[in-house]
């Protein structure tokens, strides 16, 4: 969550060994796409920041280059049903969960970018401080791709989480 720019590069660097490496440690091939999601948080008007436009909504949010939730942060992902239709409900670790109560506590109002692959997918504002360890997110695609991408995400994460539990 708050990661310095060291753990965000280790972390980069992890995944793409841990990706290119798989296929080397096993004749299976994926039967899925790797797909790493992120969570950047919308910057104040002060901060310096990249403007990232959603696909379906053309809202443009202004976000930090840096995330706040990476791969190795979420442990597994599904589809929500919740009174506005379907949704991506994001489960954290237990340390990304303590720092995501951090940071939602004190950026009510901000809102969250769910970053798929480094595209802009859906946005959530942050309305009071998240204790679960969960973020719930709308995504901007159609609800009819949202099994394959779940899939997509849940595989990808279980594989990072196997090789972070191996060192």
């Amino acid at each position: 969550m708050t990661t310095t720019p060291l753990r965000v590069m280790i972390g980069i660097g992890f995944c793409a060994l841990a990706f290119l490496a798989g296929g080397c440690r096993s004749s299976a091939k994926r039967d899925y796409t790797p797909t790493l999601a992120r969570f950047m948080i919308e910057a104040r008007e002060s901060e310096a920041g990249e403007a990232v436009t959603l696909p379906q909504s053309g809202v443009q949010i202004t976000v930090l280059r840096k995330p706040v939730v990476a791969e190795f942060d979420i442990v597994n992902v599904e589809v929500a049903q919740v009174a506005l239709g379907q949704c991506l409900l994001f489960q954290l670790t237990s340390s990304a969960a303590r720092d995501l109560y951090r940071l939602t506590g004190s950026n009510q109002g901000r809102r969250l970018v769910l970053m798929l692959d480094g595209a802009p997918v859906g946005a959530r504002r942050i309305d009071g401080a998240w204790s679960d360890g969960t973020i719930l997110v709308f995504a901007e695609v159609p609800d009819s791709e949202l099994g394959a991408l779940v899939t997509s995400l849940k595989r990808t994460s279980a594989d990072i989480q196997k090789e972070v539990s191996r060192r």
